[in-house]
């Protein structure tokens, strides 16, 4: 590996954002709403024995430590993202662009950990730093540390929104503590989230989850009173948001709209441009605080975060996975300094106090990753080098789908790149016959084409949408492109 460079002290003042053209959306759709239309593309019968039996063949460690997980694991795995069909793969090494599994199987990686590792797997430079700080104070102290004032000041330099910011251990909890938070600024008590997206897995937004109109559909173990002040608008609809607004304002008022700003699961319902200005002026008419997710966004749209690329300031930001480059206990709110001070930490800070905790939150581990890595994403424009492999990824996997006339969708925001060819999570809740007929076999289809290019050299986020980082050269991306079209050949 290169030696580190010498990270600079102060942060520069420019950047490029990673979204080099926004995508038509009237067109994504059009595009989405025919392949759900019509009947699924799958792999052919005897191509997908022949995928699997390579995944047997090649992945014998994977499958056995999985088998042994089963047994002590619920499911096998620890979190969604490891879920792979028909086994999770277990991986021993991450560097770069790549993955290595315990068979010694190359990956391209296009899951990035979930999105966080926007300048590669295992960056030198930070990897550096972090091991200098393990070895001076060890991962925790329980006590202020120069590090989080450090990762404070960074955030606020190139997000003005976040004049002030409050360290946690993951995006669940800053959207917890953002919710709370906004509660006890307005003393209003509904909230309202974009259908269909994904904010965490506490109780009040296990709500209207992955499809819009949904509710409390997956809302198992969680009493109808967490859910009873959350409510959920279809994305793209800013009449619909206002009709709930108003409404709210009869029964109290609402206390905040909570929205992923390039759309529902990271754009996989793509907001239109002009969708977050929308919220903004309904949110400002109406007295509610507007929460961005950039637990996604953050620095990977651009080192303003997507709130910078679409010029709207919203009242609270809600950071997680992106903070920190990849490093564990990643997570924060930070927003007007009005709202944040009820934030306050101390026995009797302030007497309108929304109460956060978290032992091993803020330790310096975590924020001096945190401080580095941004500093490294400013440094490398790491945001645009991604979004341009974003660019060229998406452009070849269009021509390849033109090629072979099929009917899947590819499009990109930037680094965010998506690919559907079941279309599962574009059913809508207003074609029920439709959704209890078709969602499991098309849940099926999205499984095994995650499958048939984990086979081929391809790890991807639920076989649907691809993260690329500053590591994805034009040689990563191109010999990706030459998988995913054998994959392709093979339905």
């Amino acid at each position: 590996m290169p030696a580190s460079p010498t990270l600079s002290a102060v942060p520069p003042t420019g950047w490029e954002y990673g979204i080099s053209r926004y995508p038509d959306t009237a067109d994504v759709y059009a595009r989405l709403n025919a392949l759900v239309k019509q009947p699924m593309r799958q792999i052919k019968r005897d191509n997908m024995s022949a995928v699997l039996r390579q995944l047997d063949e090649r992945c014998a460690k994977s499958k056995q430590l999985f088998e042994r997980a089963q047994t002590v694991i619920p499911g096998g795995v620890q979190h969604n993202l490891a879920f792979n069909y028909p086994f999770a793969l277990a991986m021993d090494k991450a560097e770069g662009a790549h993955l290595w599994d315990v068979d010694g199987n190359q990956y391209i990686d296009f899951l990035q950990a979930g999105g966080p590792t926007l300048l590669g797997s295992n960056y030198r430079p930070v990897l550096d730093k972090v091991v200098e700080l393990l070895k001076h104070c060890g991962p925790t102290t329980g006590l202020l540390h120069e590090y989080e004032v450090k990762l404070a000041e960074l955030i606020r330099h190139y997000m003005p929104a976040c004049e002030m910011f409050r360290m946690l251990g993951s995006g669940t909890e800053a959207v917890m503590g953002a919710i709370r938070l906004a509660r006890t600024h307005t003393g209003k008590k509904w909230v309202i989230k974009i259908g269909g997206a994904y904010h965490g897995w506490s109780d009040q937004m296990v709500y209207g989850m992955r499809l819009p109109g949904t509710g409390r559909m997956e809302a198992h173990g969680i009493p109808s009173g967490s859910t009873a002040c959350v409510q959920e608008s279809f994305p793209n609809d800013l009449g619909a948001l206002r009709r709930k607004l108003l409404l709210n304002r009869l029964r109290g008022g609402t206390a905040a709209v909570l929205v992923e700003p390039l759309g529902p699961e990271s754009g996989t319902r793509p907001a239109e441009r002009e969708f977050n200005a929308g919220v903004r002026k309904l949110c400002d008419e109406f007295g509610a605080l507007l929460i961005f997710d950039e637990v996604v966004t953050g620095f990977r749209v651009g080192m303003g975060g997507a709130q910078g690329y679409f010029n709207v300031k919203p009242d609270l930001t809600v950071l997680g996975k992106c903070l920190t480059g990849g490093y564990p206990m990643a997570g924060g709110i930070g927003g007007r300094k009005d709202v944040m001070m009820s934030l306050a930490g101390g026995i009797g800070a302030t007497s309108k106090r929304a109460f956060v905790g978290g032992t091993l939150s803020a330790n310096p581990l975590s924020c001096a990753a945190g401080y580095f890595a941004i500093q490294e994403m400013a440094r490398t424009n790491a945001a645009a080098v991604a979004g341009r492999a974003g660019d060229r990824l998406c452009q070849g996997l269009s021509e390849i789908i033109k090629r072979l006339g099929l009917p899947y969708v590819a499009y990109n925001q930037g680094s965010i790149v998506h690919l559907q060819t079941s279309g599962v999570l574009l059913l809508s809740t207003r074609n029920l016959i439709q959704l209890m007929k078709e969602a499991k076999p098309r849940k099926h289809m999205m499984e095994e084409m995650g499958a048939a290019y984990a086979a081929h050299g391809l790890v991807t986020l639920a076989g649907s949408r691809l993260y690329t980082s500053m590591a994805d050269t034009d040689e990563v991306i191109d010999e990706a492109l030459n998988r995913f079209e054998t994959v392709l050949k093979l339905v």
